[in-house]
C-alpha cells in the first residue's frame, strides 16, 4: 500500500523550539499587539531617536494608551495582567529598544509598584490610575553618586520638622527623572529607617536635571535628582516601608522584566544577522553558507532559546507565587550575559555595517552595557546566587 510522506514544516528561526505553543491565546494576543506597535511606531525612527538622544513624549503617551503602564498590577483601575504577559511585553519592547522598555519598566515596576505595594489607600487612589493612563509620569530615586550596589550607605536624609518632612540629598542615573510628575525618593531618617517619599514636580528645592553625553540608552531620559531642603507633608511618606526591604522589593520587580527584555534585544540582533547573512555575498556565495557563520547563528539560536525558557519558567513561577528573588537574580545575570554574547556575535556577522545606526545591532550592544549594570550589577547578582547556594555571605560586610 502506497504511503505519502508529508514534508516537514519549516522551523521558525525566531522560535526554534516552538515555544509559542506554551503560551495562552491571551498571552499571544498581548505580545502580538506590542510587537505590532514596535514594528510600526518605533523601529522606523528609533535609530534617529537614539542618535539625537530623545524619546518623543507622544510615544510615551501611546505606550500608556496600550495599557502597558502597571499592566501587571491589579486594583485601582489597573489591568492585573499575568506576569508572563508582562514579561512578553518587556521582550517585545526591548526588541525595539531597551530605552523603550526601561521607560515602561520604571513607570510600572518601580514607581507604580512602590506606591501599589507600600503606599496608603489615598496615595494609591491619587496616583495609580493617573500613572496607568500616562497622565502622570513617575521615577524611582534610590541610586546615589556614591551608593549604587550598596544602597544601605545612602546619604539622602529625611528629618521631621513639625508635621512635615525635610529632604536633602541627591540621586543619580534616574530613568524618567526630568519628565516625571512624581518621584519616589528613598531616604534615611534620624531613626535609621529607610523611608520612601513622594516628591512632586515643582516642589521648592527639588530639581531633576537631565544627564547628557551618554552613549547607551540614548532613547531614554536619564536624570539626576537634587533635593535641597525639600519640604513635603507627612502624608507624602509611603507608610508601608521602613527598611531596605521596601526599595529592594521594587528592584526585584523591575529586574524580572529585564530577564525577558534581554531576550528581546538578542532576538532583534539575531534576526538582523540571519537576514544579512543570507543576502551578503562573499567569494561567490552568501556568508550564511560558510561554516563559521553557521556556527555563530546556531549558538545565537541556542542562547535565545535557553533565555526564553528561563524567562517563561520564571514567569510561570511568579504567577504561581513561588518565585524567589535569588531565582530572578540568576535569570537576570544569565540572560543579560547571553544577550550580550548574541548581540556582539551579530555585530561580527554584519561587519562594518554592524556599527552604524542603519542597523539595530550596535544600538542594542550599547544599551546592554547599561542593562548589565542597572537593577543590580552582574557581580552583585553573582553573589546573591552564590549566597543562596552556599549559605555564606560574600558581600563586603556581614
Amino acid at each position: 500500500m502506497a504511503t505519502t510522506t508529508q514534508a516537514p514544516t519549516a522551523l521558525d528561526p525566531l522560535d526554534f523550539l516552538a515555544l509559542d505553543v506554551l503560551l495562552s491565546d491571551e498571552e499571544r494576543a498581548i505580545r502580538d499587539t506590542v510587537r505590532q506597535f514596535i514594528r510600526e511606531r518605533v523601529l522606523p525612527d528609533i535609530g534617529d531617536w537614539f542618535e539625537q538622544g530623545i524619546l518623543p513624549r507622544e510615544v510615551i503617551q501611546e505606550l500608556a494608551g496600550l495599557g502597558l503602564f502597571g499592566m501587571h498590577l491589579d486594583g485601582y483601575g489597573l489591568p492585573g495582567a499575568s506576569a508572563v504577559a508582562y514579561g512578553l511585553t518587556c521582550l517585545e519592547l526591548e526588541a525595539g529598544d531597551a530605552g523603550i522598555r526601561s521607560t515602561v519598566s520604571v513607570q510600572g515596576s518601580l514607581a507604580m509598584f512602590a506606591i501599589w505595594k507600600w503606599g496608603s489607600d489615598e496615595q494609591k487612589e491619587r496616583w495609580l490610575p493617573a500613572m496607568h493612563r500616562g497622565e502622570a509620569i513617575g521615577c524611582f530615586g534610590l541610586t546615589e553618586p556614591d551608593a549604587g550596589s550598596d544602597p544601605g550607605t545612602m546619604r539622602t536624609h529625611a528629618r521631621r520638622d513639625g508635621s512635615d518632612w525635610v529632604l536633602n540629598g541627591a540621586k543619580m542615573w534616574i530613568t524618567n527623572g526630568t519628565i516625571s510628575d512624581v518621584a519616589v525618593v528613598w531616604a534615611r531618617t534620624d531613626a535609621g529607617e529607610i523611608r520612601g517619599f513622594l516628591v512632586e514636580k515643582g516642589t521648592p528645592g527639588f530639581s531633576a536635571p537631565e544627564i547628557h553625553k551618554k552613549i547607551s540608552l540614548r532613547a531614554s531620559v536619564t536624570s539626576e535628582l537634587v533635593l535641597q531642603d525639600v519640604r513635603i507633608p507627612a502624608d507624602a511618606m509611603l507608610p508601608g516601608a521602613s527598611t531596605l526591604r521596601g526599595p529592594l522589593s521594587c528592584l526585584n520587580e523591575a529586574r524580572y522584566g529585564i530577564v525577558w527584555g534581554a531576550v528581546g534585544a538578542a532576538r532583534a540582533c539575531f534576526d538582523e544577522a540571519l537576514s544579512y547573512a543570507r543576502e551578503r555575498i562573499v567569494f561567490g556565495k552568501p556568508i550564511s553558507a560558510y561554516q563559521l557563520t553557521q556556527q555563530k547563528l546556531a549558538e545565537m539560536a541556542l542562547e535565545i532559546s535557553r533565555g526564553s525558557l528561563v524567562a517563561l519558567h520564571l514567569g510561570r513561577m511568579k504567577d504561581q507565587g513561588t518565585l524567589r528573588p535569588e531565582q530572578v537574580s540568576l535569570g537576570k545575570m544569565g540572560n543579560v550575559r547571553g544577550a550580550m554574547e548574541v548581540c556582539r556575535s551579530a555585530r561580527t556577522i554584519l561587519g562594518a555595517n554592524g556599527v552604524t545606526l542603519e542597523y539595530p545591532v550596535i544600538r542594542h550592544v550599547n544599551n546592554l552595557e547599561s542593562v548589565l549594570t542597572y537593577e543590580g550589577t552582574h557581580e552583585v547578582h553573582t553573589l546573591v546566587v552564590g549566597q543562596a547556594l552556599t549559605g555564606e555571605n560574600a558581600f563586603g560586610r556581614a
